[in-house]
């Protein structure tokens, strides 16, 4: 009898303990802020996302996800509800995105406003008011990263064809041209020139003026034709702007193929990291709620019974 009493006075102790946790849990988590409930729906795709993540109100936590299911009202969307504090300013204007903590891959509803109104957007928990829920920004990146490596290889093949060597012989061609057609009109003017020293007419003294003028034209053409020469020579030569140019097109060449090859994997491996995480957690949470009480006592064995290998019976004083 005196064992039974002391086993009876060791339950109602732990019974107490319990108890008195319990209560204390409670005490500690109980929330007496007054939430309303607001929809906001989507046809992106809301990984990551889970019932009880956490609502941001530009970085300050107004409230949780309470569900997550299909909209009722748009076919193919998705619709998450969400709980709101109250206190929150919450206008017509303000809108919802997902955002990600980090490199875990828990993602949480952010609002925000962008001020444009001021008419406050109020609550109706029966019929809840829906909030736009936006995309957010590795999304968008994704849809448009197609479009902006389609315009950068547009962009270097146009650089690649201009700087062509087909290309660069003409401009080489036409420039050495320029500079000929320069030199025989100089060979020209000293020829004329020596002719009228040589053999001078009545009729040709009376024109000084006619010849200098030619002789101006002869000398203009021949700087400008200097002048081509050394701008060529200056675009040809090492680190010249056409050196330079076929630089940068290289370079924006290399960036395109970094960008496939390693920023786009990267993107991939942190959405991978980010699943499993999810999944880790997911799987914590199920073996919580199957057994609860591995939180106070840990995954204890379980004690064999009758016809069970280990059984052994209690003793004679012990038995009732």
């Amino acid at each position: 009898m005196e064992n039974k009493s002391h086993a009876i006075a060791a339950g109602a102790f732990v019974i107490g303990m319990l108890a008195a946790l319990i209560a204390l849990v409670l005490w500690l988590t109980r929330d007496d802020t007054v939430r309303n409930i607001y929809e906001l729906s989507t046809r992106d795709a809301v990984s990551g996302l889970q019932p009880q993540a956490m609502v941001r109100y530009r970085g300050i936590a107004v409230g949780k996800v309470t569900s997550i299911d299909f909209d009722p009202k748009v076919k193919g969307n998705v619709r998450v509800r969400i709980s709101v504090d109250e206190r929150v300013p919450l206008t017509t204007s303000t809108y919802a995105s997902l955002s990600y903590q980090g490199v875990t891959g828990l993602a949480f509803i952010a609002l925000d406003d962008k001020g444009e109104s001021q008419e406050t957007l109020a609550p109706n928990n029966e019929n809840p008011p829906r909030i736009p829920l936006k995309p957010s920004v590795l999304a968008a990146l994704q849809e448009r990263g197609e479009a902006i490596l389609n315009q950068v290889e547009l962009a270097a093949k146009r650089a690649n064809l201009l700087l062509a060597d087909e290309n660069q012989k003409r401009i080489g061609d036409a420039l050495e041209n320029i500079g000929q057609a320069a030199a025989g009109a100089n060979r020209l003017t000293q020829t004329l020139d020596k002719t009228v020293k040589a053999d001078l007419s009545p009729a040709l003294k009376a024109m000084p003026d006619a010849l200098a003028r030619v002789k101006k034209a002869a000398g203009d053409v021949s700087r400008v034709a200097n002048n081509l020469n050394t701008t060529v020579a200056r675009l040809n030569q090492p680190d010249g702007a056409m050196q330079r140019i076929g630089d940068g097109a290289r370079s924006l060449s290399l960036a395109v193929e970094t960008f496939n090859g390693a920023t786009i994997p990267r993107i991939n491996r942190v959405a991978d990291d980010a699943s499993r995480t999810v999944r880790r957690l997911g799987r914590t949470a199920d073996n919580i709620n199957d057994n609860p009480q591995s939180l106070l006592f840990g995954n204890g064995g379980v004690v064999p019974g009758p016809g069970e290998p280990g059984f052994s019976p209690p003793p004679e004083s012990a038995r009732p």
